[in-house]
């Protein structure tokens, strides 16, 4: 296994096993640096280009393209931006009501919890996403992207149109 070409290219095509042994290499690297202080946080930054070469090479595998990889990243930040607007509207709203406290509390809460469910389905999705790039067959023969992985077989012609 070529780990250069694994992790800093996002040209080709991976199999299921090259897959899954780049993800968890990365899913310890960035185990272990959140235990960096500081600079921690700035190579979990800079890994941010191998998870997208191994995603996008295992995607091309697939028949599909790269891109889809924003699907769990955009419904996360949907998530969190909905969350925040619908847990702030019901903190504000309760402070304002002029009941209690304890009521304006739990208006808040009940804002937060829908933000804590929304992070939860964004969560569901990305494991979701994550299984099917995982356990999706490799396309056989080649495609687009290249020969499927370890074969040597030509690009097919280019289609007629």
């Amino acid at each position: 296994m070529d780990f250069q070409k694994l992790f800093l290219s996002a040209e080709g095509r991976i199999g299921r096993g090259e897959f899954w042994a780049g993800w968890c290499i990365l899913f310890v690297i960035n185990l272990v640096v959140h235990f960096v202080p500081g600079l921690g946080q700035l190579i979990a930054l800079v890994l941010i280009y191998p998870w997208v070469c191994v995603y996008t090479k295992r995607l091309h595998d697939m028949g599909k393209s790269g891109w889809l990889q924003l699907i769990p990243i955009v419904v996360f930040l949907a998530a969190i931006i909905i969350g925040v607007i619908a847990g702030g509207t019901a903190a504000i709203m309760g402070a304002m009501s002029g009941h209690s406290d304890a009521d304006a509390g739990m208006a808040a809460l009940g804002g937060f919890g829908l933000f804590f469910i929304l992070l939860c389905l964004a969560l569901l999705v990305s494991l979701v996403f994550l299984l099917w790039v995982g356990v999706s067959p490799t396309q056989p023969g080649a495609n687009r992207y290249g020969p499927e992985p370890g074969t040597t077989d030509p690009l097919p012609p280019p289609a007629a149109v």
